[in-house]
């Protein structure tokens, strides 16, 4: 493999791990409504687990109210069960021909609970990304060690490692500046 390969398949390996940080992120509940919060809940429906989105519109009308319209009425009761079943601490109203989830202001304590866990799934994201500066540096001292490369072409394959591994530390970081500011806004 060369140089360039192994830069390249670092490079989408870390993209892959700041997406998935972020999609972390999305599911943490701020203030706001956001169609977001029920991509994690599957229904039990048809016999098998099903996303909402799958079954139904998400909507959200108003900054703390979350609308879901079922396309098959018949799945109205099994949608709220999901919902309620959830770690998403809402109760869900059903009216008969949609669910509404209005969520209440958070308190400062759970804001601050929120943040911790929006800080723990950066810390893990960063762990992920240096595990792949380690794979990728392992996989150019083998290429080094089998007369490929030479140590001058190693240690600027090594350096490029390091700046492509900062750069995405950078970019978690920064989304989780975002995240803790738009969790702790009021």
């Amino acid at each position: 493999m060369s140089q360039a390969d192994i830069l390249a398949k670092a490079e989408e390996k870390m993209t892959s791990i700041l997406n998935g940080v972020q999609k972390d992120f999305s599911r943490i509940r701020t203030g706001k409504a956001s169609a977001d919060l029920l991509d994690h809940c599957r229904v039990n429906a048809y016999g098998s687990e099903t996303p909402i989105n799958q079954m139904a519109s998400i909507t959200v009308p108003e900054p703390r109210c979350i609308v879901v319209t079922p396309w098959d009425k018949g799945t109205l009761n099994d949608i709220e069960k999901a919902i309620q079943s959830s770690d998403l601490g809402v109760t869900p109203s059903n009216d008969g021909n949609v669910i509404r989830i209005n969520l209440p202001p958070l308190s400062e304590d759970r804001r601050k609970e929120l943040v911790k866990v929006a800080k723990a799934a950066a810390e893990e994201g960063r762990v992920h990304v240096r595990n792949v500066r380690r794979d990728a540096n392992e996989h150019l001292k083998k290429e080094q060690k089998s007369g490929d490369m030479s140590e001058d072409e190693l240690k600027r394959a090594e350096a490029d490692v390091q700046k492509l591994t900062d750069a995405y530390i950078k970019k978690i970081d920064e989304s989780l500046g975002r995240k803790e500011k738009e969790t702790l806004e009021v």
